[in-house]
């Protein structure tokens, strides 16, 4: 089973933020759509849906990129203004912060991505060959 079709109405699709969430193969909802922390898996185990052909693209790094930055940003300046810590507490704290952030931050937009493009059917746009 590598068509995009849904399953019969049966089994429940869990919705765009569960997938998003928890990672949550977007046709049968077991939690099979990540290998790794961020890498997507080529298929899902349980029902056999082909990951590779839905493709998210770097969307999701730029825009989160610009968010998890301005958030990070503030929050430093905001402990500088009001504390004054040495440099090697700001890196204690916003290193792990930001690093943190991203793979969170991925992994929801990455899988809630993948999820919407699977119910909307979404592919890659053709032209048409008519005159």
């Amino acid at each position: 089973m590598t068509d995009p079709t849904p399953l019969p109405a049966t089994e429940a699709m869990p919705s765009v933020v569960q997938a998003g969430l928890r990672g949550l193969c977007p046709r049968c909802g077991k939690p099979t759509l990540f290998a790794k922390a961020i890498k997507f898996a080529d298929r899902c185990s349980a029902c056999g849906l082909d990951f590779t052909q839905f493709n998210v693209g770097d969307g999701p790094a730029a825009f989160l990129t610009l968010i998890l930055g301005t958030i990070v940003v503030i929050g430093a300046i905001m402990l500088e203004l009001t504390l004054h810590p040495p440099l090697w507490l700001h890196m204690l704290i916003w290193i792990p912060v930001t690093l943190a952030g991203v793979i969170w931050s991925l992994r929801l937009a990455k899988g809630a991505l993948m999820s919407a493009e699977f119910r909307n059917a979404a592919r890659e746009g053709r032209i048409d060959p008519r005159p």
